[in-house]
């Protein structure tokens, strides 16, 4: 038996691999159900109704998938060019930084400059990060895996010596966290006395922006001909040290702003649990999207429901939390094996 590339994948295979992908991890995730005395049926009934079931339910959701949504898409648009970007916690919590350094009374201006200037300040922090191991790449051949990776431990350990430092809030009674941003920087509620913000519809013109970009401009072309084959991308006389800078940061900008937004539609203040791993998890949405900027969305708002669902199963059956961590990595893994269907057929 072989592998043999299928030049044209057919559109019900590729519209219903990523659904059999996702149907396949719920069943393999079903095994340690069972094996925990869950009644399954009921499990995946409390999960879909803690994420879905109802306004307030599907408003948590979708105020965890914005985030996701964000880094998800800074993960994409770095990997469409090869750009392995593992640095999106790092960025997000550098972009959180930059959000309240600008916007807890550092500039005094009208409530949407003021939202502009702090979501900017977010976003350029976060692409300042990932300019250094960009850099390093095309200057030194510094793999980017490496760098990327490592300053997410140093961007918290940077976050930790501020808020015990400079930027601890005095009214704290020296817990560490930063003082809050001012009211004309918090961005509204959605909906109220729900977590839902207005970060979700800047989550959700981000995609739309980085879809535009991809699929319709020259610098998109360039960055998916890099990501194709760099060699022949150079010779065709595209400038791969030009694209793998833009792409790198765009990808540091997203995932700054995810930090930025976070800060100023939740909490409204910094500490060092902000995320609770969304620049991981960005890479694993991304995946699932195959890094499609609009797939993305979708991805996101799979992952958020599972975690949201998780936490209500747990609390309702009586099964550790832990079971969305599971969920999501099998998610991850058969998508990948969904994608390796879709690309090979097997041939005797």
């Amino acid at each position: 038996m072989r592998l043999e590339p299928r030049p044209h994948p057919p559109a019900w295979l590729l519209a219903g691999a990523p659904v059999a992908a996702v149907v396949l991890a719920l069943a393999l995730a079903a095994i340690p159900l069972r094996l925990a005395g869950a009644d399954l049926v009921g499990a995946y009934r409390q999960m879909a109704t803690a994420s879905l079931g109802s306004w307030f339910a599907l408003s948590e959701t979708l105020a965890r998938a914005t985030p996701l949504i964000l880094t998800g898409l800074a993960v994409a648009v770095a990997f469409r060019a090869r750009l392995w970007n593992i640095g999106a916690e790092g960025q997000l919590y550098l972009g959180a930084v930059a959000a309240v350094a600008v916007g807890s009374g550092a500039v005094h201006a009208p409530p949407l400059v003021l939202m502009a200037l702090v979501l900017a300040a977010g976003a350029a922090a976060g692409a300042l990060l990932m300019l250094g191991p960009t850099w390093l790449k095309l200057r030194l051949g510094v793999d980017e895996v490496v760098t990327t990776l490592l300053l997410n431990f140093v961007a918290l350990l940077f976050v930790g010596m501020m808020l015990e430092g400079p930027m601890q809030d005095p009214m704290s009674l020296g817990w560490p966290q930063s003082a809050p941003v001012l009211d004309a920087a918090i961005l509204p509620r959605l909906v109220a006395r729900t977590r839902l913000h207005a970060g979700l519809l800047l989550a959700l013109a981000a995609a739309v922006l980085v879809w535009l970009y991809v699929e319709r401009t020259r610098w998109g072309f360039e960055t998916r001909a890099v990501g194709a084959n760099a060699r022949a991308a150079a010779y065709a006389g595209m400038p791969i040290g030009r694209v793998l800078l833009r792409a790198g940061l765009i990808s540091g900008a997203l995932a700054g702003l995810a930090g930025a937004g976070e800060v100023m539609g939740l909490k409204g203040y910094l500490t060092q649990d902000l995320s609770p791993g969304f620049g991981y998890s960005g890479i694993v949405v991304a995946m699932l999207a195959q890094l499609h900027p609009l797939g993305v969305v979708l991805a996101a708002l799979f992952v958020a429901a599972v975690f949201v669902g998780a936490d209500g199963m747990s609390r309702s059956v009586g099964v550790p939390s832990y079971i969305a961590d599971l969920v999501v990595a099998l998610s991850l893994l058969t998508m990948l094996l969904a994608g390796l269907v879709t690309r090979y057929r097997p041939r005797r």
